[in-house]
């Protein structure tokens, strides 16, 4: 896994009982759901923490306040929403919906989504929602006021559908598995022999390879694409061999829905790094804007089932040479550490 960190919020809790259904209170489903998540992300070994443990009453400011404390405001801070959706309607539609962050693009909601399909929970569609006074601002607060993190909201269906209740009380642990393998599946660690692309609108593979400097025949090669059609959300696997570096750099353009961290994360290097290699005071980015990315003096995160030996065999190194340039006096090391590996 790469450098994430969880953060659970169940949804409502206290005196505010979300959405109610009978005798069932939505803050009651989305407490069970939470801690089972807890639970299982512990045992992946990704470090988690959850916005409440109890039925306790937070306002909007102290549940903010405890997202943006847990871990620190940054990108690589996800937040998992857990609610159970309602209408104003006696029976309601039926099926999960995940929403995002205007600042985030769709592929990790997309990938939850995906994943509570496989696990047989009816779904609607991932979407992004605007505040009607300032578009340029998210609707929900958990998106709006958690600055830099990656938050989603995960709604598993409608509290006020009979159909999707039974489903969510019966089945809550595969829904809870599906958002936890969503979680390793986003953030799992990219292969070392390739950069990763995203297409997005208006992209070509003419245009990907003019941006990393490689020709349209590698990418065909690569990905064994035959043709000139791409889909906005495909994934494009570009060779490291065939990139072309500019010194110790390569040359990206931000695109929409780009953050320092996704970018880090694509080209195997770290947010430190390239705000370093281009002189950045904050982690905004503006669409077109054009970013050095260190490609020497790799640095590397520990990820959980990590040791020496396998740093060294994925890196062509040698243990001794990874203690030498990181000051080790042990072979013992921690998920998250930062270890120098060229």
């Amino acid at each position: 896994m790469e450098n994430i960190k969880i953060v659970i919020d169940a949804g409502h809790g206290g005196e505010d009982p979300g959405a109610v259904k009978g005798d069932v209170k939505e803050k009651d489903l989305t407490l069970m759901i939470s801690k089972y998540m807890e639970e299982k992300l512990k045992e992946a070994g990704i470090p988690v923490t959850m916005t409440r443990i109890d039925d306790e009453t937070l306002s909007k400011d102290e549940r903010v306040r405890r997202i943006v404390e847990a871990y620190g405001n940054t990108p690589n801070v996800i937040v998992i929403s857990n609610h159970i959706n309602s209408t104003a309607d006696e029976v309601g539609p039926e099926g999960a919906e995940i929403i995002y962050a205007l600042r985030n693009n769709s592929e990790f909601a997309q990938n939850i989504l995906d994943e509570l399909a496989k696990k047989g929970q009816k779904t609607r569609n991932v979407y992004q929602r605007r505040l009607p006074s300032d578009e340029s601002k998210d609707y929900y607060f958990i998106h709006r006021e958690t600055e830099n993190t990656t938050p989603v909201i995960v709604e598993y269906g409608f509290i006020n559908n009979p159909d999707d209740l039974k489903r969510i009380q019966e089945n809550y642990k595969e829904y809870v598995d599906a958002v936890v393998k969503a979680i390793k599946e986003t953030f799992k660690p990219q292969n070392q022999n390739f950069v990763t692309y995203v297409v997005k609108n208006g992209d070509t593979l003419w245009s990907i390879a003019q941006r990393f400097g490689v020709s349209v025949e590698t990418l065909r090669r690569a990905n064994g694409i035959y043709s000139d059609m791409l889909r906005i959300g495909q994934i494009i696997k570009i060779p490291r061999e065939s990139i072309a570096y500019k010194d110790e750099y390569i040359m990206y353009a931000v695109q929409p829905g780009d953050t320092l961290w996704a970018i880090a994360r694509r080209f195997q290097t770290t947010v430190d790094s390239i705000m370093v290699a281009n002189n950045l005071t904050s982690n905004m980015l503006m669409i077109g804007q054009q970013l050095k990315i260190p490609t020497r003096n790799h640095i590397y995160i520990v990820r959980y089932g990590d040791s020496l030996w396998e740093i060294a065999r994925r890196f062509q190194t040698t243990v001794e040479n990874l203690k030498r340039m990181n000051n080790l006096t042990s072979d013992t090391i921690y998920i998250g550490q930062t270890l120098k590996v060229m």
